[in-house]
């Protein structure tokens, strides 16, 4: 799977201040003492070790596709007794069918060129009884205030770099979708946004994607496929410091969440 954002420190920033409760709420209703979860895509594993603290002393086990992230993983997790991570692939998960009762996977079929063959195998995974519950933003939809110009360059900028290294940016908006030509007949499709308005939050968002734009393989790919320049990126850079300092900045990013059974 290539991955347009590599796993640049600004990249893991990211992806390391994400819980259950701000990225995966739609399924907490779900979740009980004594479940068995596979995460897929589970990154530097936050999320995963919060659903493992929630269904104790059920198994949880985070799959990711980068050994150097795995590890920090494991990290995360410490001396919790039933949580572990792996490496794997999301087309070919090394488990039995029907071997978990949920898999989890937040921020993860965007970036598939063939999500529709992966949620197969997340199928396959949970059986006939499990519950498979994917999460993904969707870039079509974030909007901001105040508009600078060069974050209008920015969102060109990010679809282009997307799909131009694999998957898709829109992915909110497709869940459902792709979720029926898997073979679900059981659908629950919801929605939820991430807001960004505080000065914290600010500078958090603002400063994490400063830093992305320049030094994450984001910017190499932008420059790889002809996208971008030094220029570019550094304007862009620049203008989302200048959003993060401003009083009356604010940003939206909605996702699409689908609840599916067999």
């Amino acid at each position: 799977m290539a991955y347009a954002h590599g796993h640049h420190e600004s990249v893991l920033r990211s992806h390391a201040a994400r819980t259950v409760a701000d990225s995966a709420a739609y399924l907490v209703s779900s979740l009980s003492a004594g479940v068995r979860i596979l995460d897929v895509g589970a990154g530097p594993g936050t999320i995963t070790v919060d659903l493992a603290d929630r269904v104790f002393p059920g198994e949880v086990v985070g799959v990711d596709a980068a050994a150097d992230v795995v590890a920090v993983a494991r990290a995360t997790a410490g001396d919790r007794t039933n949580v572990e991570f792996r490496t794997g692939d999301a087309y070919a998960l090394d488990v039995p069918d029907g071997s978990f009762d949920i898999v989890h996977a937040h921020q993860v079929l965007q970036h598939l060129a063939r999500p529709v063959e992966a949620l197969r195998e997340f199928r396959r995974v949970a059986g006939i009884d499990g519950l498979v519950a994917v999460r993904d933003v969707d870039y079509g939809g974030v909007i901001w205030h105040p508009r600078i110009p060069a974050l209008d360059e920015w969102l060109a900028l990010y679809h282009g770099v997307h799909r131009g290294v694999s998957g898709e940016p829109d992915a909110g908006r497709v869940l459902k979708a792709w979720a029926r030509q898997a073979g679900f007949t059981r659908i629950e499709a919801s929605a939820s946004v991430w807001v960004f308005d505080s000065p914290d939050k600010r500078t958090w968002w603002g400063g994490m994607w400063a830093d992305r734009v320049l030094a994450s393989a984001f910017a190499g790919h932008a420059k790889r496929l002809g996208l971008a320049d030094d220029e570019t990126l550094q304007r862009i850079s620049d203008a989302w410091r200048e959003w993060a300092a401003d009083a009356d900045g604010w940003i939206l990013l909605p996702h699409g969440e689908v609840l599916a059974r067999s």
